[in-house]
């Protein structure tokens, strides 16, 4: 008898089936109120039976019913919109919906904060918490990318309107930064406005920071929150941080405290070491795109120059890297290089630090080769095994200079940081210490061993005892107002496509 009866049900099934594809209604209505009526008319045979019953059209659960698509839209990313075989942006059956909510819990702004990846103070819109608990699906489901997209919009996110724009902070060849105001958190934001020409598009160093940007997490790299594209300008939202490194040793008058100097450049290894892993060249490191906020943290910035980088060595341009921070195989032409590169510019930042002066100011390509080589010497086949047949060392004609210790300029230096330095400023870029590597570096012991461990998106300072000195030169306690600049903006005369 029940199974005539099963029979009889999906001959009815086929039957509507077959009509809603002739009429011009969408197939997922006629799939919904096919959904509804099952459930109208088998509910007690569902229970009694204990069994989950499977049609191409319908999965029955305990309590609720969703629809399996045979045909799955793609997404531009090649993902599906459905993820895990999640239907939950999609017309959705009238009863799934109730079914669902009827036995939801109440929804929280921690909830929702937690679902979406927000941060903990922002203002959701009034009444979104219910409209979010009537189009979610279950917690213990995953979102799909069309909803995340659609509810992250509803709450304020890639709307010009959702942020306040206050002073300028500064102006580049493709951008212009400006200081502003969240609504949804009343946090203080960098704007970062980037000009699209209509012939010309993005410019290729905006597309790489977007591009690396989002996919790197780490207390040490700065956060871009937002990305805000109308047909006139591409506005990246980042934090807003108060200084930059450069800002900050000129507030110390150039003299830093040598304790906080070792708490920056772990930061700044710290934060290197997560891009390097990730196959990530930053390509233009200097005080300038190292920003620090007021609690002494740290921060990797201004990715327009970087590279994700697949294979261990590739080929690039040679015309990165401002030319005080600029290795010497790079300065003698060389576009095959990886992780060093940006190893050299670290040994520079660090003498700078602890100097308050540049290392290498040159003022062309010439001059830089010239002061490296007056310091650390004139290389040899010893030094820097295949640099005497290289035309274009061999083209220069330098004189032969004889290696100075480092400590003689950077008396302050103790010897576990004058091995450190060493070990950064190597001519032959595969004799570079690597970023993972110099921060388990001795120079760093006095930090403790918590340091070595801590979570990607943990700050150093959340280890106790961990906190920054009073610099010696310090000119006042406060950071002026007019010093706070982000420094994300593009600078002129970068190049290196």
């Amino acid at each position: 008898m029940q199974v005539e009866l099963k029979m009889d049900r999906m001959k009815i099934i086929k039957r509507r089936l077959s009509m809603s594809l002739r009429s011009a209604r969408p197939v997922d209505d006629s799939l919904s109120e096919l959904a509804e009526q099952m459930a109208l008319d088998e509910p007690s045979t569902a229970r009694d039976n204990g069994e989950t019953r499977t049609s191409a059209l319908t999965h029955l659960h305990t309590g609720k019913y969703s629809i399996v698509h045979e045909n799955v839209k793609m997404g531009s990313d090649g993902e599906s919109d459905q993820a895990s075989g999640t239907s939950s942006d999609e017309v959705q059956s009238p009863v799934r919906v109730r079914m669902r909510n009827n036995h939801h819990r109440r929804i929280s702004n921690e909830d929702i904060n937690k679902r979406l990846s927000l941060p903990a103070d922002i203002r959701l819109p009034e009444g979104y918490l219910e409209k979010f608990a009537m189009n979610s699906p279950p917690f213990d489901k995953p979102m799909s990318r069309r909803l995340r997209r659609a509810s992250l919009s509803e709450i304020g996110f890639g709307k010009l309107e959702t942020y306040i724009k206050l002073d300028k902070l500064g102006e580049g060849t493709y951008a212009t930064v400006f200081k502003g105001r969240s609504k949804l958190t009343d946090n203080l934001v960098a704007l970062k406005e980037i000009r699209l020409e209509h012939e010309e598009g993005a410019p290729c160093t905006a597309i790489r920071e977007v591009s690396l940007l989002k996919d790197l997490k780490h207390a040490n790299i700065v956060t871009l929150h937002d990305i805000i594209h109308t047909d006139k300008c591409l506005t990246l939202v980042f934090e807003y941080l108060e200084k930059d490194l450069k800002q900050y040793m000129d507030d110390c008058g150039s003299i830093m405290s040598v304790h906080n100097v070792k708490i920056f450049l772990f930061q700044l290894l710290r934060g290197l070491a997560y891009c390097h892993r990730r196959k990530v060249l930053h390509r233009d490191l200097k005080p300038q795109n190292l920003l620090i906020n007021e609690k002494g943290e740290l921060k990797l910035a201004d990715f327009g120059l970087a590279r994700a980088k697949s294979v261990p060595t590739k080929t690039y341009s040679n015309e990165v890297v401002t030319l005080w921070y600029r290795p010497p195989d790079v300065l003698l032409g060389s576009t095959e290089y990886s992780t060093p590169i940006d190893m050299w510019g670290v040994g520079c930042i660090f003498y700078e630090m602890i100097t308050g002066r540049p290392l290498f100011p040159g003022s062309t390509v010439e001059d830089e080769l010239h002061l490296i080589f007056r310091i650390l010497g004139t290389p040899t086949e010893e030094t820097w095994p295949g640099i005497t047949t290289s035309e274009e060392f061999k083209t220069y004609n330098f004189p032969q200079y004889h290696a100075e210790p480092l400590v003689n300029h950077a008396p302050r230096i103790d010897n576990d940081g004058h091995d450190l330095l060493s070990m950064l400023l190597q001519f032959e870029a595969k004799k570079r210490t690597s970023a993972e590597d110099a921060i388990r570096h001795s120079y760093f012991r006095s930090l403790g061993e918590q340091v070595q461990t801590l979570a990607d998106t943990a700050s150093i300072f959340s280890v106790k005892g961990i906190q920054l000195q009073k610099d010696l030169g310090k000119r006042s306690s406060a950071y002026p107002e007019s010093s706070k600049s982000t420094k994300i903006e593009n600078k002129k005369g970068k190049t290196g496509n």
